[in-house]
C-alpha cells in the first residue's frame, strides 16, 4: 500500500505540469472505486484552473478555483502523467486533460477513491488527524504524553492517525529497527529518551524514503511511471531470516494487530 512518502513524490511529481493549467477534458472510465466517483466529478472539474497540489496524511488534494478533490491512492494506485495520444493501460480509471498531457489515475485493485474534500465521507477521513510526522509538532515529547496510558504494542501505537499521520507498516517497522525498540513493546513502557531517539528516526526514515521516491514493492509509480528506491535500503521489513545488517542475527517476524511485523530479536528490546 502506498504509504506518506509515496504520496508525498506523487505530489511533488505532477504539481510542475498541474499548477496554473486547465483541466481541459476529464473521462471517467471506471467510476466504482472504494467509494463512487462522484457522478458529478467531470462536470464540476472541466475547464476548473489548479492551483495548488498537496498532502494531508496519505491523501493527495488537488485544489481548484471552486472545489478541492481527495484522493487515497488504496492498495495499488497510482497517478502519472503522461502523453495525451498514450494508449490507455487496462486500469486507467480516470483521464484528467492538462495542455498536450494526461494526468491518468490507474489503480488494479480499484481500493483507491476520488472524492470532493468538502464531502462528508471525506470529512470523516480527515477530521481528528494527528500531526504530521515531519512537522515540529511530532517530536518525543508528543509520544511520551499520549504513550502514558497506552499498553497497546509501540509499532501499532505510532501507526495510530489521532497520534501521527503516515507512519505506516514499512516506514514504522524501519524507525523501530533504527531506534533499537521492539515493535511489540507496550508504548507506556518506553522512556522519553527513547521516544525522543524514535520521533527523530521516524522523521529520519520518511525523508530518506521521499529523497528515493518512495518505495515500490510491486505496484507503486510515481508521477511519471517510475518505481522508487527505498526498497533497496530497508534494514528489516520483508526481510525475515536475512542477517541484521547491525549484529548478523537473523530478522524475525510475528503478527501484531493483524499486521507482519519485521524486528531484529538481538538489536531491539
Amino acid at each position: 500500500m502506498p504509504e506518506l512518502p509515496e504520496v508525498e513524490t506523487t505530489a511533488r511529481g505532477i504539481a510542475p505540469f498541474l499548477l496554473g493549467q486547465r483541466f481541459v477534458s476529464i473521462r471517467v472510465n471506471q467510476p466504482s472505486l472504494r467509494w463512487p466517483i462522484p457522478p458529478d466529478f467531470s462536470q464540476r472539474l472541466v475547464n476548473e484552473l489548479c492551483l495548488s497540489v498537496t498532502r494531508r496524511a496519505k491523501y493527495l488534494m488537488i485544489e481548484t478555483q471552486t472545489t478541492k478533490i481527495l484522493s487515497h491512492l488504496g492498495m495499488s494506485g497510482s497517478f502519472r502523467l503522461v502523453d495525451a495520444n498514450t494508449p490507455l493501460k487496462i486500469h486507467d480509471h480516470v483521464q484528467i486533460q492538462v495542455g498536450d498531457l494526461e494526468l491518468r489515475y490507474h489503480d488494479p485493485r480499484r481500493f483507491g477513491c476520488l472524492l470532493w474534500a468538502d464531502s462528508e465521507r471525506a470529512r470523516k477521513l480527515i477530521d481528528n488527524l494527528g500531526p504530521e510526522p515531519l512537522s515540529d509538532e511530532f517530536c518525543g515529547e508528543w509520544l511520551y504524553k499520549l504513550a502514558k496510558r497506552r499498553t497497546i504494542g509501540v509499532k501499532s501505537f505510532i501507526m495510530t492517525n489521532s497520534v501521527v499521520v503516515g507512519v505506516g507498516n514499512i516506514y514504522a517497522s524501519e524507525s523501530l529497527f533504527l531506534a533499537g525498540i521492539h515493535p511489540a513493546r507496550p508504548a507506556n513502557r518506553i522512556s522519553h529518551a527513547r521516544y525522543n531517539d524514535l520521533a527523530a528516526q521516524v522523521k529520519k526514515v520518511l525523508t530518506c524514503a521521499i529523497e528515493a521516491g518512495g518505495t515500490t514493492l510491486r505496484d507503486f509509480v510515481n508521477g511519471q511511471g517510475e518505481p522508487g528506491y527505498f526498497q533497496q535500503a530497508l534494514s528489516v521489513y520483508g526481510r525475515v531470516g536475512d542477517p541484521c545488517k547491525r549484529c548478523r542475527r537473523a530478522i524475525g517476524s510475528r503478527m501484531i494487530a493483524g499486521r507482519n511485523s519485521f524486528f531484529c530479536p538481538r538489536c531491539q528490546t
